[in-house]
């Protein structure tokens, strides 16, 4: 079982998003291994306890509020890498810009496109995460989940359900242990080349200086919710600490010092102000907790 070593009792959740943003969660508990894992959800499930998985914490806003539950980190424990041939096995809790630092390392191409992404693999898989033409579904082989029952199963790419920013991971609440990528030899130079560039775009066009959650809203269907939002005349639209980036429409950004109250409602005008210029009703990608 999980020693006190790994349990913090109303630990605040603002040190473990990218937002900075988040109230104390009840219980922070960061197992060591699948088996802890497995045994710390079990435990939580029987005696009825609300939890939520965390990875790196990058598509999160969490209450100022914070949470009544548990937060069960995988980012100190599941961080176990495999390379074999022209496959690369990480575990869950491993940082997708690491896992695509080491396929650059070992001369593997595919994961360039993730060499920005500022979430872990679990929570990648969840959601198929995607930048600049690639996600996830396109190099997947495998995902091991470990299911409501409490038994693992290790499911190929094509019964995984993955479509834009969804998953069936996320529909039927299985927890991601590991994935397998199935990457293709190449020149690391060429590799690294191509990591340079996405990273030297993202950084003129993204407010990187600033904690976000990424892409505040999904892409609307025959859309760009940065762009509209821009339309709208609402870069630079403020509220508290919170505000849409003056760089980049397409992220609320915390100016320092931002409560989730201040996001909430920068999203909430943000939405209302394109559904009544453009009827477009904008989805937010990042999501609530508390």
């Amino acid at each position: 079982m999980v020693g006190e070593d790994n349990v913090e009792l109303a630990e605040p959740m603002s040190e473990h998003t990218t937002f900075e943003i988040g109230g104390p969660a009840d219980l922070y508990v960061m197992p060591d291994d699948v088996e802890e894992l497995r045994e710390v959800l079990r435990i939580l499930d029987e005696a009825g306890e609300p939890r939520f998985l965390l990875g790196c914490g990058s598509d999160l806003l969490v209450s100022d509020a914070g949470y009544r539950g548990a937060i069960v980190s995988l980012t100190e424990g599941l961080v176990g890498v495999n390379a074999e041939g022209k496959e690369l096995m990480c575990e869950a809790g491993v940082p997708l810009r690491e896992a695509s630092e080491m396929a650059c390392e070992l001369g593997l191409s595919g994961l360039e496109f993730a060499c920005g992404i500022p979430g872990s693999i679990g929570g990648a898989c969840f959601m198929n995460a995607g930048a600049y033409g690639g996600c996830m579904a396109d190099v997947l082989k495998s995902v091991r989940v470990l299911l409501a029952d409490g038994t693992t199963a290790t499911l190929p790419v094509d019964e995984l359900g993955l479509g834009y920013r969804k998953s069936r991971i996320a529909d039927e609440g299985m927890v991601v242990l590991s994935a397998t990528f199935r990457l293709e030899p190449a020149d690391q130079d060429r590799i690294r080349e191509t990591m340079d560039d996405l990273t030297q775009r993202r950084e003129e066009k993204q407010p990187l200086d600033k904690p976000s959650a990424g892409s505040t809203f999904k892409r609307p269907e025959g859309h760009f919710a940065g762009k509209l939002i821009s339309d709208a005349g609402l870069m630079g639209y403020q509220v508290g600490r919170a505000a849409v980036s003056k760089k980049h429409a397409g992220f609320v950004v915390n100016l320092g010092g931002a409560t989730a109250a201040d996001v909430h409602a920068v999203i909430e005008h943000v939405q209302h102000e394109v559904e009544h210029d453009f009827g477009v009703r904008l989805e937010p990608e990042v999501r609530f907790l508390g």
